[in-house]
């Protein structure tokens, strides 16, 4: 994929995000996208070698939309400023559709690279289940954020919006509690691109993703509640 036309692409969106603009410069557009879906169809193809739950992943559907979803936003802005996509057993990517742990990247204007793996805010009923699951399994939990592979590239998990106090119906003494005030169960770094070395950017993303497989399989193991069937 040509990263710095894509990286110029995103800059010159960000300064003129209007619909005229993109109409003009659509072409480079569709272009890009063409380039997007082979990087994806390729990434899923290595992701595959590990984790054979994602082999017949569409690349079309791990692709996020581009444009925003501007009804209940302040910002109306009509387009997204970065390149994203997560794949997913299924082709469930987003937490409302119960798909589970998903790996997830997005190249933004500045050529900044973010990619991670596990459920980002999943909805109440899921998230109540993880977090049970902490709790009976935790020596399966524990040991999994010990994983070297996941310490080593990730450190610890996210804590974005980590709640101040236990959540109800948890023991506040428990010994994993500030996991169980977790919101979401999701690493992730960012990193700069190497514009000029795109053949190093799926080797990267699959290697990053094959560390986080610690994380995904605990998650795959937390039972299903009847609201995500």
């Amino acid at each position: 994929m040509h990263l710095r036309d894509l990286t110029q692409f995103l800059s010159e969106l960000k300064e003129s995000n209007t619909r005229p603009w993109f109409i003009m410069n659509k072409p480079r557009y569709d272009i890009l996208r063409a380039e997007f879906l082979e990087v994806l169809t390729e990434l899923i193809r290595e992701i595959g070698k590990f984790d054979r739950q994602v082999v017949a992943c569409d690349p079309k559907k791990a692709m996020f939309r581009f444009q925003r979803d501007t009804r209940f936003s302040h910002d109306k802005t009509p387009y997204k400023t970065h390149f994203s996509a997560g794949i997913a057993p299924g082709n469930k990517r987003r937490p409302s559709e119960g798909g589970g742990p998903t790996y997830y990247f997005h190249i933004e204007a500045d050529g900044t690279l973010l990619f991670g793996a596990g459920e980002y805010l999943p909805p109440p009923a899921r998230l109540k289940a993880i977090r049970e699951h902490v709790v009976n399994d935790a020596t399966g939990f524990s040991k999994m954020l010990k994983n070297k592979h996941l310490r080593e590239t990730y450190g610890d998990l996210n804590p974005e919006d980590k709640l101040q106090r236990p959540p109800k119906g948890f023991d506040p003494e428990h010994p994993l509690v500030d996991y169980l005030k977790l919101k979401s169960y999701f690493v992730w770094i960012e990193t700069k691109l190497d514009i000029n070395a795109p053949d190093k950017l799926v080797p990267q993303l699959a290697q990053g993703f094959k560390d986080a497989t610690a994380l995904v399989t605990w998650l795959r193991g937390v039972p299903q509640t009847f609201e995500e069937n």
